[in-house]
C-alpha cells in the first residue's frame, strides 16, 4: 500500500486536542495495566496506577481508558475514536 493510503487509514485529523492530555493507548496485563498519554506540551509519557499526569493522579486504567483524579473530581479519558 502507498504510504499516503496507510497514513489516511491510520489517522484521524483533529483527534488529539493539543491543549489537553490525550490517551494514545493502554497495554499490559489487567492487574498491571499501563497507558501512553500525550501531554499538552506534546511529550508522550508512560503512566501506571498512581502516576501523576499534569496536576492529576491516575486512579484507574482499563481497556476503555484512564481515570484521572484532580481536586476531588474524577475524569475518564478515552482513546480518541474509540
Amino acid at each position: 500500500m502507498p504510504n499516503a493510503t496507510v497514513e489516511s487509514a491510520a489517522t484521524q485529523k483533529g483527534a488529539l486536542k493539543k491543549s489537553s492530555v490525550s490517551l494514545l493507548g493502554v497495554f499490559g496485563p489487567k492487574a498491571e495495566m499501563r497507558a501512553l498519554v500525550r501531554l499538552s506540551s506534546g511529550r508522550v509519557k508512560e503512566v501506571k496506577l498512581g502516576s501523576r499526569v499534569s496536576s492529576a493522579t491516575v486512579v484507574a486504567i482499563d481497556g476503555d481508558g484512564v481515570m484521572l483524579r484532580q481536586s476531588g473530581q474524577t475524569k475518564r479519558i478515552a482513546i480518541p475514536g474509540s
